[in-house]
């Protein structure tokens, strides 16, 4: 597989998934793809769905009831699905203007049909991982496909590439998830990250978050630190909005505080090899030891033990030689704390 697309992304690549934070608002959803620039995102990701045609008008909430109150999934749809091509067309506008891409995350055929005119590649929502026709109809567009694999199997993460695949996807990355909403720390798994890694080594692996943020965007951080290199996170202008995924979003300050971790850890990290480094040249002449004289040598004396010793700086033989020194002849006479030198003895 040649992942071309995604590899050639800059790292880490930001996606803010505003998702229907908008609440139905062109002008918000302006709004929210300015500040999402601002705070330096890479692109903004909405969802397009016609509730009817996503979830029965019997589905049960499977979210925390305590954060959305709405117990069926097909009314707290229903809110929230009255954008269309014409809405889309002008948010992929600002967002070509602003330079930021433009995503959404299609739940149906006839959102697939419309979005692949804007999106420069599209995203698989994890629930979504089983859904034939739907991988199907995503895969013949031939677009890059980012795909989450929330509650999912290995043989189910497997089985959908493949599929992906068979129908003409040909750079697809994938996204470590838990689907839950919020999503606990101790549920967060972030080392699934290296499993992914490991199982899709021709694949770039992501991550995309529902835990809560913190002072440090830790989940973020850390999901980097385990090799992720996309980024999505629930984005929102007003984190004490009830409801919906304003609860466990990030806003434009978040992903500033993202960037500057990353960039800082990237910093800390440095290389690979274990070397001396340009700034610890000084260190080593300076902090370790070498070999010095305790106490007055004859010119004659063949060296013992107990007339030298190992002291700072390094500027002499190294300890490492000690055994080679002792039984050495002096050539000269060597003051006490002296340096020992090999031109001083035979």
């Amino acid at each position: 597989m040649n992942n071309k697309f995604f590899k050639k992304l800059k790292k880490p690549y930001i996606i803010a998934e505003i998702g229907v934070n908008h609440g139905c608002s062109l002008k918000r959803a302006k709004s929210m793809i300015l500040l999402a620039k601002k705070g330096g995102a890479d692109a903004v990701k909405f969802q397009t769905y016609k509730a009817e045609n996503l979830a029965s008008k019997y589905s049960p909430a499977y979210w925390d009831k305590k954060k959305e109150k709405t117990k069926s999934q097909y009314l707290l749809f229903k809110k929230y699905d009255k954008f269309g091509y014409k809405e889309y067309k002008i948010l992929h506008n600002l967002c070509k203007k602003k330079r930021i891409n433009f995503l959404s995350t299609p739940f149906d055929k006839g959102s697939v049909h419309y979005l692949k005119k804007l999106v420069p590649f599209f995203k698989i929502a994890s629930a979504d991982i089983n859904n034939y026709p739907l991988l199907k109809i995503v895969a013949k567009t031939n677009k890059p496909v980012l795909i989450s694999t929330g509650a999912s199997k290995i043989s189910e993460i497997k089985n959908a590439v493949k599929i992906l695949k068979k129908f003409g996807a040909r750079d697809i990355a994938i996204m470590h998830c838990i689907l839950n909403y919020p999503t606990k720390d101790i549920n967060a798994n972030l080392r699934m990250i290296k499993n992914l890694k490991k199982v899709f080594p021709k694949n770039i692996i992501g991550y995309s978050d529902h835990t809560l943020p913190d002072s440090y965007m830790s989940s973020l951080l850390f999901a980097n630190m385990m090799g992720a290199e996309i980024f999505e996170k629930h984005f929102t202008d007003n984190k004490k909005l009830s409801g919906n995924d304003h609860y466990h979003s990030m806003n434009y300050e978040d992903i500033l505080l993202f960037r500057k971790n990353v960039e800082n850890l990237k910093i800390k990290l440095g290389k690979f090899n274990k070397k001396p480094i340009k700034s610890e040249i000084k260190s080593i002449k300076f902090a370790r030891r070498s070999i010095y004289s305790k106490v007055k040598i004859r010119k004659g004396e063949k060296i013992k033990e107990e007339q030298i010793i190992c002291k700072r700086p390094g500027i002499g033989i190294s300890p490492m030689l000690w055994d080679k020194v002792l039984g050495k002849i002096s050539k000269i006479n060597i003051p006490e704390d002296k340096p020992i030198k090999w031109k001083f003895l035979k």
